[in-house]
């Protein structure tokens, strides 16, 4: 059976996303993730790219737009070589070994401010608590280094400590007068501190700084769309994409942007526009591998086409790149079941089940691996349908109220296969033999005489 996804759940998935998903809901977003500028000496002469996730950059930048940075100290040689192999590590969504390849880089040379904001971003994604401190130990090196300043107060954003990200950005803008993402990054928090107002002029006013910091422009959609000013957030999202005509005079300042990609891509899937949400999210997964969200919402629409092979390898590497992300996993264990891969199914699910046991749609995903499987491994059919039952039964409990949806009809089917099953047990007992008479027979050997 084909699944079908609430709508009132593609909210709830969206606000459960991955720190690096730049422009998902709106609930969470920051300048793209930048990182370690390529280190100079003989261990850097052919450097691995990193085209995306950590770059010194902004993602949505071409080299030949970046504005000049000043000169930071670059890292020994030998710390130059383990931070090439974190970012290969990184690259190939290989997270384990790139924190322990840019750990080390940080342990052969103390002062690679790169390698301790690279060290954060793994760690965050990772869920680990470390990444704070990583995130400070580069800035305070190098106190004007803004990739490790925007990731720092991103993350006291997820955290819910606004307060503190502001203080930490006005802090950092005073001495940093000239920053485009230091502004831009404090226009993003104030736009989640729902003052929309300030979040607009502030964000112009890092384009005052740079007219060319893409990232600021995003955020100003972004706030729109927050906001609901869909059309201000299309029109915005316009410009950064496609500009306007004649093109020759109004050129679109970004087409490639990942994260504006991904911003319209979900506009207009809440506009029911599912064509051309699904050519945003593929364009955004193009462009940025590591931007688990568009990942997410591509796969979500494939998998609500009955496409898990396609789905699949989206959703692996979602989990690669965000361990932790609730909504990969779910939907990941669904293309498990489509592929009738079961007990991967159940695993993923068991997973997101231990992470939030309220999450509605994780029950009904359980109920139909329990209901449709042939067979789950270490269950009898009884106990199937059963589990069937159950899980069906919390999914109605826990639904919005007044959602309408095929669960019933699910549950009536389960409770039907039971009687089933229960019937077909009862068939198979043997017949009980006939009882002895009470007096051994001599009753009836009375009446033959």
């Amino acid at each position: 059976m084909k699944r079908r996804l609430p709508v009132t759940l593609v909210a709830s998935l969206l606000a459960v996303t991955s720190p690096f998903a730049v422009a998902s809901c709106g609930e969470e977003a920051t300048p793209p993730p930048k990182a370690p500028t390529v280190p100079a000496g003989p261990a850097a002469t052919a450097p691995v790219q990193a085209p995306y996730g950590i770059n010194d950059m902004p993602s949505s930048a071409r080299p030949y737009d970046v504005p000049a940075q000043t000169a930071h100290p670059a890292m020994n040689a030998q710390a130059a070589a383990l931070y090439q192999s974190g970012l290969q590590s990184f690259a190939t969504g290989d997270l384990v070994n790139a924190r322990a390849q840019f750990g080390q880089a940080t342990q052969a040379d103390p002062r690679a401010h790169q390698a301790f904001y690279s060290l954060g971003v793994v760690q965050e994604r990772l869920r680990d608590a470390g990444a704070g401190a990583s995130y400070r130990q580069a800035f305070t090196l190098v106190p004007d280094y803004e990739p490790a300043i925007i990731a720092y107060a991103m993350l006291l954003a997820r955290k819910n400590q606004l307060g503190e990200a502001e203080r930490l950005l006005n802090e950092k803008r005073g001495q940093m007068p000239k920053s485009a993402a230091v502004a831009a990054t404090l226009a993003e928090i104030k736009s989640l501190q729902r003052d929309t107002g300030s979040a607009q002029r502030i964000a112009q006013e890092a384009l005052k700084i740079n007219p060319d910091y893409r990232p600021a422009m995003v955020i100003i959609a972004r706030d729109h769309y927050r906001n609901r000013r869909l059309d201000l957030a299309l029109y915005a999202l316009q410009a950064i994409l496609d500009g306007f005509e004649p093109v020759s005079e109004n050129p679109p300042r970004d087409r490639d942007n990942a994260e504006a990609l991904l911003l319209r891509g979900l506009i207009y899937r809440e506009q029911g526009q599912r064509a051309a949400a699904l050519e945003e999210f593929r364009k955004a997964v193009a462009r940025r591998p590591d931007l688990v969200e568009a990942r997410v919402q591509l796969a979500t629409y494939l998998l609500e086409a009955g496409n898990a092979q396609e789905a699949l390898p989206l959703l692996e590497g979602a989990v690669r790149f965000d361990s932790e992300h609730v909504a990969a996993h779910l939907n990941l264990g669904d293309a498990y079941r489509l592929l009738e891969r079961y007990a991967d199914a159940k695993r993923e699910f068991d997973w997101v089940l231990a992470r939030d046991p309220n999450l509605a749609q994780v029950h009904y995903d359980l109920g139909l691996l329990y209901l449709f499987a042939p067979a789950v491994p270490g269950m009898t059919p009884k106990q199937q349908v059963a589990e069937a039952i159950k899980s069906l039964t919390k999914y109605q409990e826990l639904r919005n109220k007044g959602q309408r949806d095929d669960s019933e009809e699910l549950l009536n089917r389960a409770k039907l296969k039971e009687g089933e099953l229960n019937a077909a047990a009862a068939a198979a007992q043997p017949a009980a033999p006939p009882a002895a008479a009470a007096d051994g027979g001599v009753a009836d050997a009375a009446t033959d005489t």
